[in-house]
């Protein structure tokens, strides 16, 4: 192809040719949102964070988890998107039509369009916290919010639901991932033909923390790495979080809905946590979300969905005092509640962007592991099913497993978990879980010590392993936590 290096001499051609040049120089812009959660008893009035975010930060989109209306107040005329959350439990009324515009009426026409809602969320991953009763009732009640909203003359708020990646049967390789049987047919295909039709998007949480793997600290943290090659796609990924999108992709492709939108709705990096939750620092925190910031604002895509803009909602933009659980959920925050940054990741308007870490350590070259199926989740069926015991609270955002090869792991007792705690945990597993508690009775090699925490442990990870030694498996109400050293005594052996 010869070049013509002839005069632009029209005024107009050399604007635009000046233009074009200018524009290719500046770096790719991209929409990044965060989850602005309020469990927290110290945190600045919503007043007072609207106005930072709008002029301090580059961040044009908050996520919340309810209809606060001293929120949606507050940010109105900011021009920054919000996207709010309809509780769990609304979702049997939104059937009904009537009760669907009642709500609108109240909840979202006084605050729209003053302030620039453009998502409604249908609960938070219904289908890995809720009964199949409710699961079975979650489409039907996005399409009737969505109905109540276009005959109250609102047709410009998409109605969505966010999805743990516990919808996966598997992510590994990403090439092969599918939805898990059961939802994959009865509600996400619904649901994302609904999606389809109304242009929403397809929310999930993906949460490279939740797959933590010393041995692929840098794959998770967006370091340099060798990377991750897929023989299937004959992709090579260099990062956990493309590997989890691609992943959501490949699902939503097999079942012929690919033009969706995809949203990822929570991820994050705590910067403190407990003793036993040593991944958990600032440095880290600070690497995963600098190079999550990178990635979103440089808009190169995914390897399987290259230049695809991904809308990002990071996790989160306070430390919460008041919430439940261990130290790392009171400190996924980018910033402390007077405002001043946990860490720089390059948010701040007129601030540079972090440059890519250098490897922890010279890690060998990983490799992904074959599909491995995973700890068996409620599937929904016409009809409720009423489980025998309720389960004990799962972690809010389970990932799947960690790609690469992977040592020993095993689920012990928290220090602090108390015998009652523990007692509960044991009970509920012994029952009807398919955990096999004969060790730890009478006779049994794991019997003695004969105490409440040597039995709740060799359960816990009973449980933990049959269960696809998934990080959500060990939780048990908060009471128990991923070790790598193997417990195992004289006779008893611990599964692994």
């Amino acid at each position: 192809m010869e070049v013509s290096y002839k005069k632009i001499t029209s005024p107009l051609l050399t604007f635009l040719f000046i233009s074009s040049i200018f524009i290719q120089c500046l770096p790719y812009v991209s929409s990044l949102g965060v989850n602005y959660g309020t469990l927290g008893n110290n945190l600045p009035p919503p007043s007072q964070v609207a106005q930072f975010l709008k002029d301090k930060t580059i961040i044009d989109k908050i996520k919340i988890f309810d209809v606060n209306p001293d929120i949606l107040k507050a940010f109105a005329n900011t021009n920054i998107s919000v996207t709010v959350t309809v509780p769990n439990g609304e979702i049997p009324k939104l059937l009904d039509i009537g009760y669907a515009k009642s709500y609108v009426e109240a909840n979202i026409k006084p605050f729209y369009p003053q302030t620039k809602i453009d998502v409604i969320a249908v609960g938070n991953e219904i289908l890995h916290w809720e009964t199949p009763e409710v699961q079975n009732k979650l489409v039907g009640a996005m399409r009737t919010l969505y109905q109540a909203l276009t005959q109250s003359g609102i047709n410009t708020i998409k109605v969505s639901t966010p999805h743990s990646l516990g919808i996966l049967l598997s992510s590994n390789p990403p090439s092969l991932a599918k939805f898990r049987p059961g939802w994959d047919v009865t509600i996400l295909a619904p649901m994302l033909q609904f999606l389809r039709e109304t242009k929403g998007p397809f929310m999930v949480n993906p949460y490279p923390y939740f797959g933590y793997n010393p041995e692929q600290v840098d794959f998770l943290l967006f370091k340099q790495n060798k990377g991750v090659f897929d023989k299937f796609s004959r992709r090579t990924y260099s990062n956990m979080f493309d590997v989890l999108l691609d992943a959501v992709f490949m699902s939503m492709k097999r079942l012929g809905y690919d033009d969706v939108d995809i949203v990822a709705a929570e991820t994050g990096w705590p910067s403190f946590g407990e003793s036993f939750e040593p991944q958990c620092t600032v440095d880290n925190a600070a690497s995963y979300n600098g190079g999550l910031v990178r990635k979103i604002v440089s808009g190169i895509g995914s390897p399987l969905m290259p230049h695809r803009k991904i809308e990002t909602y990071l996790f989160g933009l306070f430390n919460e005092n008041t919430k439940p659980g261990s130290n790392a959920e009171r400190n996924f925050g980018l910033f402390r509640p007077d405002f001043t940054p946990v860490y720089n990741i390059g948010i701040m308007k007129g601030q540079q962007l972090l440059p890519i870490p250098q490897p922890s350590k010279p890690l060998p070259q990983p490799a992904l592991p074959q599909p491995q199926p995973r700890g068996p989740i409620p599937v929904a069926k016409p009809g409720p099913i009423v489980p025998a015991q309720p389960a004990p609270r799962l972690p809010a955002q389970p990932g799947p497993k960690p790609v690469g090869p992977i040592g020993k792991k095993f689920c012990m007792p928290k220090p602090q978990a108390t015998d009652a705690q523990l007692q509960a945990s044991l009970d509920w597993a012994c029952t009807n879980q398919g955990v096999d508690c004969g060790p730890v009775q009478a006779g049994g090699p794991c019997f003695n010590p004969n105490t409440v925490r040597s039995h709740a442990a060799y359960v816990m990870n009973s449980y933990y392993q049959i269960k696809g030694k998934n990080d959500f498996n060990c939780d048990f109400s908060g009471s128990a936590a991923i070790v790598f050293a193997d417990p195992s005594y004289g006779t008893c052996k611990y599964l692994s």
